[in-house]
């Protein structure tokens, strides 16, 4: 039987980029498929009533130096590019909101794919044309698309994922869940591979 494991995932994250570039190699070794649910991270963090990127004293692990050196040596470990995005034109919810968009023409991991690529190998300003462009490219209507994105429907989806991910205990992204069995960052699928061995 095939193993669903959910994964909650932000489109600006660094460890969400990194961990996506892992999934299609741990589906092929083991009987399991990922069932990408993106959200908007700063809501998510919102909800537990503490942010640890601004909270006094920061910990090291969120200093902003700190994560980009550690996300740099992760592509490097991974072999795949790593730029560090721009992101200060666009609304972050409206990166999780474009992917859903996509999600009713079955391209939300197809598109999900190409906007993580922009983000942080090519390293393009996002902006609404960039999301537009993105769409197009696979296919989609650009009136349909830019209609979308301002569907009030997506946007109480999104939150609905984001509070199902707060309720199962999440904290931050990328998060993955297999049953109850919740597994944090991008440094965690080890431990999720070694628990998919162990319950093969």
């Amino acid at each position: 039987m095939t193993v669903l494991i959910d994964f909650y995932y932000g489109l600006g994250s660094r460890y969400s980029y990194l961990a996506v570039s892992q999934i299609s190699r741990i589906e092929a070794k083991f009987n399991c498929q990922f069932v990408w649910k993106p959200l908007f991270s700063g809501k998510l963090i919102q909800l537990w009533q503490r942010n640890p990127f601004t909270e006094q004293p920061v910990s090291g692990q969120y200093d902003r130096v700190y994560r980009q050196l550690d996300a740099q040596r992760w592509s490097d470990y991974y072999g795949i590019p790593f730029c560090e995005p721009k992101l200060k034109k666009i609304a972050p919810e409206l990166l999780a909101i474009a992917v859903l968009a996509t999600k009713h023409y079955d391209l939300q991991v197809a598109y999900s794919k190409l906007l993580f690529q922009k983000i942080f190998v090519t390293q393009v300003e996002i902006t609404i044309e960039v999301l537009v462009e993105l769409a197009t490219d696979l296919e989609m209507s650009e009136d349909s698309f830019r209609e979308a994105l301002r569907s009030p429907d997506l946007y109480l989806e999104l939150d609905r994922t984001t509070q199902e991910a707060f309720q199962r205990g999440a904290f931050g992204v990328p998060t993955f869940f297999v049953d109850s069995e919740m597994f944090w960052g991008n440094d965690r699928l080890v431990l999720l591979e070694h628990y998919l061995l162990r319950n093969s």
